[in-house]
């Protein structure tokens, strides 16, 4: 019987508590918690960028980080912070504003002078770096190229192998803001050919197949049944991606467990598996992920948990 009660779980932390305590405290105002959260993180770049990232979208709706400016005005940790929130609330005005309209430059000039403060404060840390690059986006025409690759150069320094860093950089080239499919895809395979084995890199081939599917159903107007959908995810270059990544990344780790910080990616990655036909992948991937799900990729071409549960079911997939 509990094998009927199966559910994915869309833990926005991906199972991260500390971090869920900690975004529990900033609803409260309460940024001693977020303080002491950072601290114990420390330099374990993966698990700091994936709490920074959700705790500035907790924070960008409230005064907490100011809260913790205030009283620790030279924290590296929350000058960090208040640089991923300040992009955060750029975003959030550019998603309200719609698709095509403009915010005060203002607030985007505003968000790069805190993830340039952020990189002075805390020298040997990734994440404002991937916060400035993420912000660059938002200028209508992007940012001088030379800018950008210094920008990445300072990143890459820190964290080759961030993904969240490459995806920064692979929304930045792609055609629904400053580049081409080709360009995207350019830099995502190449990405993914210098990743040593067991590294996430060769994922962002799957994440640039999802940004094309986007502006493709961007381009119809919604429409899937739009003339070259119907096999975006199921041709032979698709198909031949989902094995590579399978085999650079999965088959080349040397650990069992799963990251919150890699949850997402891994989502992406079984999504595409499924989509593309392939079993022999797809069904151990659900099976590594069990409960675990991110709404993204999965919304982009269905109900989330319908999906998750029709592949389960199609793949005999058991826990």
């Amino acid at each position: 019987m509990a094998r009927d009660r199966f559910a994915p779980d869309f833990d926005p932390h991906c199972g991260d508590t500390a971090l869920t305590d900690a975004c529990h405290d900033i609803v409260i105002g309460r940024w001693q918690g977020v303080r002491d959260l950072l601290r114990v993180t420390g330099a374990q770049w993966l698990a700091r960028g994936h709490r920074v990232r959700l705790l500035a979208q907790a924070c960008a709706s409230s005064s907490t980080v100011e809260s913790w400016l205030a009283a620790e005005p030279t924290s590296g940790d929350a000058l960090v912070l208040r640089a991923a929130t300040e992009t955060a609330r750029a975003f959030n005005l550019a998603i309200a504003a719609g698709r095509g309209m403009h915010i005060d430059q203002r607030r985007i000039d505003a968000a790069v002078t805190a993830c340039l403060q952020a990189t002075e404060a805390y020298l040997d840390d990734p994440t404002p770096w991937i916060s400035l690059i993420s912000v660059a986006r938002l200028y209508p025409s992007g940012v001088r190229r030379q800018e950008l690759a210094r920008w990445w150069d300072e990143l890459h320094r820190r964290d080759p192998y961030s993904v969240e860093g490459h995806l920064q950089i692979l929304h930045y080239y792609s055609a629904r803001w400053h580049g081409t499919h080709g360009l995207m895809y350019d830099f995502a395979r190449d990405a993914a050919g210098v990743a040593p084995p067991g590294c996430a890199l060769p994922v962002l081939v799957q994440y640039a197949r999802v940004e094309e599917y986007r502006y493709a159903l961007d381009a119809a107007q919604g429409s899937r049944s739009a003339m070259g959908l119907g096999q975006h995810w199921d041709h032979d270059g698709a198909v031949g991606d989902v094995r590579r990544t399978w085999q650079r990344w999965i088959m080349g780790r040397t650990h069992d467990g799963i990251a919150p910080g890699e949850v997402r990616d891994l989502n992406y990655l079984a999504h595409a598996a499924c989509n593309a036909g392939a079993p022999d992948v797809a069904a151990p991937l659900l099976r590594m992920l069990g409960r675990r799900a991110t709404r993204t990729p999965w919304s982009y071409s269905g109900d989330p948990e319908q999906q998750i549960m029709k592949w389960r079911k199609d793949l005999k997939v058991r826990d």
